[in-house]
């Protein structure tokens, strides 16, 4: 008996859009189950504003999914309508025929994927052809558009979206991945021209692309999702809801202005978050996890935040202002600790820590591998090894090469799905040393006993929580530390000694804990690896 054979006798008839692979990691497939959660937040805030009513059963509602890949989104929108308006139109090639050509529109973001998404929908690739269920429709693509799109170029760069001219002008036989939505002059034109002048849409909901991942690789290429959720609000729905990575919540590449633009937001009235790597889409590495929000036109107050780990809520959701700091504090039971924090008003450490390469060396400089004929030796800390280099061949920052300093490594963190450590254990750098851009210098003193005290403060628990608020990825820059108090050196700080002084409870405790496990310190060793800890 063959395998297939044996999957057909359990009776299982699986779901063709939970078995398809994604295209690339800037355009991600969205697992049926998780598009049902969307929704069904969608008719929660629905019925709480229309007194208890079902939006599934208004044959009025135009719903539009503007990034279409799957067609997921308008096939579960298609069949929550079709249960919920049989008592209104009670023939069912009608109620579908209705709901096809009035109700549900998307706009294809390639043409492979606009060809899959109108066989989700109107079970054909043909919106018009025999065997399709939309029996009214006039046009092969229905209400699911996609045509060609170009990059408008100007100084080798798409004036609307960043591509790269030199990576993505290419020949016709080729996809553009100019997406029609985020390239217009002004959208509500736009979509007058692709579904009709009098068309408005009360809900846009989707999945947008990523980045455009046109030559600067994983993290450092530019996102775009944030075009599609700024030209959605623009088209002014009763609701949006958008699923995108969670990066903008605290950093990412040219998102300072869309993340100050949400968290001043007052419409935003529900965040649901998916911190853990992998959980919210399986099998795809999305660093900082992934989020759905829900935009409420109407709505101006605070936003509910929900964090899923594990499938499960970790708490009841909390109604808050996001604008309360400069990023989002994504874990609700994180907040009443930072306020404690921040309400002493001390200086942070993000003014005594460097920025990238303190010495101006980059991360693939290689010193000479002994001292043995350089001139003014420097021991110099490189990537997982020691060199030496002369004193003339450093850069910048010659002063500091006769200080105590304390170095931390500019990335740390695993491919594991849960990080627990944030930050790699400091190094301890006596004078005559130097290091590469694999390291940061957290900060440089005259003597090792400050040194030390300030080794010893950054491998506390508490100080790994307070950046762990900041750290989205595996990426541990200067700015990680913006929440961490500068304090007096004139001590051994210990956790007990911090959550004494910032009065924390039990409770409040035990969350860190929870999150951060413990990190010994110990001096770098000659012999050792300088590298960060692995999870």
């Amino acid at each position: 008996m063959t395998g297939q054979a044996q999957f057909s006798l359990r009776g299982r008839n699986p779901d063709v859009l939970t078995c398809i692979a994604n295209l690339s990691n800037d355009e991600v497939f969205t697992p049926p189950a998780f598009a049902g959660r969307m929704l069904d937040t969608l008719a929660q805030a629905w019925a709480t504003d229309h007194e208890g009513a079902k939006i599934w059963a208004d044959s009025s509602v135009r719903f539009l999914d503007p990034c279409t890949k799957s067609g997921v989104f308008l096939r579960e929108i298609t069949s929550r309508l079709t249960k919920g308006l049989a008592d209104e139109i009670p023939d069912l090639e009608d109620r579908v025929d209705h709901i096809l050509t009035r109700q549900v529109f998307g706009i294809g973001i390639t043409h492979l994927t606009s060809l899959l998404a109108r066989r989700s929908v109107y079970c054909s690739k043909h919106a018009n052809g025999e065997h399709s269920i939309a029996k009214s429709l006039t046009s092969d693509h229905g209400n699911i558009w996609f045509e060609r799109t170009e990059h408008q170029w100007a100084d080798g760069k798409c004036a609307y979206c960043g591509a790269s001219q030199k990576t993505m002008d290419r020949g016709e036989g080729l996809e553009t991945h100019a997406y029609a939505f985020i390239h217009a002059d002004d959208i509500k034109t736009r979509m007058a021209d692709l579904f009709g002048g009098d068309m408005q849409f009360d809900v846009i909901i989707g999945n947008p692309p990523y980045q455009l991942d046109d030559g600067g690789y994983g993290t450092s290429a530019a996102p775009i999702y944030q075009l599609f959720v700024e030209n959605a609000i623009r088209l002014d729905p009763r609701y949006a809801v958008f699923v995108t990575p969670s990066r903008w919540m605290a950093g990412g590449k040219g998102l300072d202005k869309y993340r100050e633009r949400m968290l001043s937001d007052k419409h935003l009235r529900n965040i649901v978050d998916y911190p853990k790597l992998y959980e919210g889409f399986p099998g795809v590495k999305i660093r900082g996890g992934i989020s759905y929000f829900l935009w409420d036109r109407d709505h101006n107050g605070p936003c509910e935040v929900q964090t899923i780990w594990d499938g499960q809520p970790t708490g009841p959701a909390v109604a808050r202002q996001l604008d309360s700091y400069d990023i989002l504090i994504r874990r609700n039971e994180a907040v009443p600790i930072l306020d404690k924090v921040r309400a002493k008003g001390e200086p942070t450490l993000v003014d005594r820590v460097s920025s990238r390469k303190p010495f101006g060396l980059p991360t693939n400089f290689r010193g000479k591998p002994s001292a043995a004929g350089v001139t003014k030796p420097i021991r110099l800390y490189e990537n997982q090894r020691i060199g030496w280099i002369s004193r003339k061949d450093i850069p910048i920052n010659e002063a500091l090469i006769d200080e105590w300093k304390v170095l931390m490594t500019r990335v740390q963190g695993t491919s594991a799905a849960i990080e627990t450590k944030f930050l790699s254990k400091p190094i301890i750098a006596e004078p005559g040393t130097a290091c590469t851009e694999t390291y940061l210098v957290a900060g440089h003193f005259d003597n090792e006993a400050d040194a030390s005290y300030y080794a010893k403060y950054l491998s506390t628990r508490f100080v790994r929580f307070l950046v762990s608020l900041r750290k989205q990825t595996q990426d541990a820059a200067r700015g990680v530390y913006g929440f961490v108090p500068d304090l007096p050196l004139n001590q051994e700080w210990t956790d007990a000694k911090l959550y004494k002084r910032y009065g924390l409870t039990k409770k409040e405790i035990a969350f860190i804990e929870s999150q951060v496990a413990e990190h010994k310190i110990e001096l770098f060793d000659e012999d050792s690896s300088p590298e960060g800890d692995d999870e």
